[in-house]
């Protein structure tokens, strides 16, 4: 296995998806601050990394057909799979939180008023991960995808405006903490997703909703930040 100093928490999570699971029982941000090595992460948790690195072994060595490679795909089924499968879930839930959210605050605003906050703070993340979306789609993407005709057809490529693709990749990964950190406050002001005693139906289905949101934009991030995002950088380099 590898030493604590060898693989970032991302580089983990990208070589096999089921160390997110474990990352996450500890509180440990694999997509965002994907970055930071074992060692960092423990010391900051205050966790044996002894124990960290047993449970991590452990989920390596137990056998998955079901586990996707993602690190072995190519840039455009990547960013197919993100758009088809990521995008498309952020815009349709989010409307329908919106709606359960406002619900919300009027029946039970009252009495649970951090549920103000909380619509305020998912009501910035839908808005700003929309201009997020777009700003891929029709930019970023479309310029990594670009970069792969270009280097399957031996061509050279037309320099964008933005420079090196990793002026945009540096803003969009400013943006994917951004919405981790506000996701973060969400989950404290729901105390881990977990309604109160009194809670309603819609209550119950809103905070579940906000939960498996949240672990969906972990992995739409997560395979950015520490899969698509590195190889668009090594495919710039081909060009130089």
């Amino acid at each position: 296995m590898n030493t604590l100093e060898q693989l970032t928490v991302g580089e983990y999570v990208a070589n096999d998806f089921r160390t997110a699971a474990l990352f996450s029982k500890y509180g440990i941000d694999f997509c965002c601050k994907g970055n930071r090595t074992l060692e960092e992460v423990c010391i900051k948790k205050n966790i044996n990394p002894t124990e960290l690195e047993k449970e991590i072994q452990t989920v390596l060595e137990t056998n998955n057909e079901n586990s996707i490679d993602f690190k072995s795909w190519s840039p455009n089924l990547l960013i197919e799979y993100i758009i088809d499968k990521h995008h498309t879930y952020v815009e349709e839930k989010s409307l329908v939180l919106l709606q359960f959210l406002d619900k919300l605050c009027k029946v039970h605003g009252e009495r649970h008023p951090e549920l103000f906050e909380i619509n305020s703070l998912f009501k910035m993340s839908a808005r700003d991960l929309a201009q997020h979306m777009k700003k891929e789609e029709l930019i970023l993407f479309p310029f990594i995808q670009n970069m792969v005709k270009a280097q399957k057809e031996n061509q050279p490529i037309q320099e964008p405006h933005f420079g090196t693709v990793e002026n945009p990749i540096a803003m969009m990964k400013d943006e994917h903490t951004i919405e981790g950190d506000r996701f973060a406050m969400i989950a404290t002001l729901t105390d881990g997703f977990t309604p109160p005693e009194d809670a309603c139906s819609t209550y119950k289905v809103t905070y579940q909703m906000l939960k498996e949101f949240e672990h969906d934009l972990h992995k739409h991030i997560h395979l950015e930040n520490n899969i698509l995002f590195p190889k668009a950088i090594r495919l710039q380099a081909v060009f130089e």
